[in-house]
């Protein structure tokens, strides 16, 4: 284990802060370097009135002992945190990896990132962005990213920018993938293959994203000639759980479906489990397709043909929107919609000629 001693300015051995093991203080700091309290602040907060050496002595001793300005203090004394948000219901793959892409954004920025969730609270479906944000805008962060919010009505001092709202377009700049078009590769794709009998596990009624999927799953049946059967959509959620009980019922119909696509990735590994516990076989007599390309996707027993949107990149530009609001550029009317594509892999083939 490596070990590090503390000196004095004179070279002598010192004893570690007094209450070790908590938040270093400003007045251990100036202890420590031999200047008062006020030359400290100084240092901090970039002020003139500090010698070149003095400066460096201080700034040493910070790194050294590590001591790191209440967020709080920094906010009500400078009116900046340099923290950014990222607002999220719960830490689902979706999410994750558009924090992911927030992280690459603001790396070399100057600003720290801090993720908020509630955890999921079952309670919280519509509405958790307002107690979200009254709990850290203005004092914590500097601004705000939210993903997937229910609401965007909100009112509140500082940037705030949207991935993916629940309601589609929204007076916030707002940072979105195309799930009608993404939603119509999926069928298409399965049209070529063959399948005319395409069943679809839907997700939530009341977002918009899977609105749109559903939508392009109708326009490309009606495209081909094709009439949708209303008995071939089934309601999943975007939840493992109901979307598996969707897909196990289009499974056990008298005339099931040959090709199922699912509303997201998370619905069609559920699917995936589904064909499995029933013994069907994938891609032979079922294709699955999904919707997002989660990092799971790749892993599954029949790796999941899925219609990919930027999760990541999708992160990365809020977070540059962001930071250049809080920079003093006009982006309030940015609407961004970013290209979905398709990822053929294994789970999807030519359904299989009838006996």
């Amino acid at each position: 284990m490596m070990t590090a001693s503390l000196s004095t300015a004179h070279g002598a051995p010192a004893s570690p802060p007094r209450g070790a093991g908590r938040r270093v203080t400003m007045q251990q700091v100036a202890a420590e370097a031999g200047v008062s309290v006020s030359t400290v602040s100084k240092v901090i907060n970039d002020r003139y009135g500090v010698a070149a050496a003095t400066f460096e002595q201080v700034t040493e001793v910070i790194n050294r002992l590590g001591y790191q300005a209440s967020l709080v203090a920094r906010s009500l004394r400078n009116h900046r945190t340099n923290v950014i948000g990222v607002l999220i219901a719960d830490f689902e793959p979706f999410s994750t990896e558009v924090l992911k892409g927030a992280a690459d954004a603001i790396r070399g920025s100057g600003y720290e990132l801090v993720a908020y969730s509630a955890g999921g609270r079952v309670d919280e479906h519509v509405g958790w962005e307002h107690r979200y944000l009254s709990r850290v805008m203005g004092t914590l962060v500097d601004g705000a990213i939210l993903v997937t919010p229910t609401v965007t009505d909100v009112q509140f001092d500082g940037p705030i920018v949207a991935v993916d709202p629940h309601t589609g377009r929204s007076k916030l700049p707002t940072v979105a993938a195309d799930n009608l078009r993404g939603a119509r590769l999926a069928v298409d794709h399965l049209l070529q293959l063959g399948h005319t009998r395409i069943g679809m596990v839907t997700g939530r009624p009341d977002l918009v994203s899977a609105q749109l999927r559903e939508q392009g799953y109708r326009e490309a049946l009606e495209a081909a000639g094709l009439p949708v059967d209303e008995a071939l959509l089934r309601s999943g959620g975007f939840e493992s759980e109901p979307a598996g009980a969707a897909a196990h019922a289009l499974l056990c119909l008298p005339e099931p479906p040959t090709a199922i696509f699912a509303a997201n990735d998370v619905s069609a590994l559920a699917t995936l489990e589904a064909a499995a516990a029933l013994g069907v076989d994938v891609p032979s007599r079922l294709s699955v397709v999904g919707f997002d390309d989660i990092p799971e996707a790749v892993y599954a027993p029949s790796p999941l043909t899925t219609v990919r949107q930027p999760m990541r990149q999708m992160g990365h530009d809020a977070m540059d929107l962001l930071i250049r609001w809080i920079a003093g550029e006009e982006v309030s009317d940015t609407q961004v919609t970013l290209a979905t594509t398709l990822v053929v892999r294994g789970s999807t083939g030519p359904p299989r000629a009838a006996p």
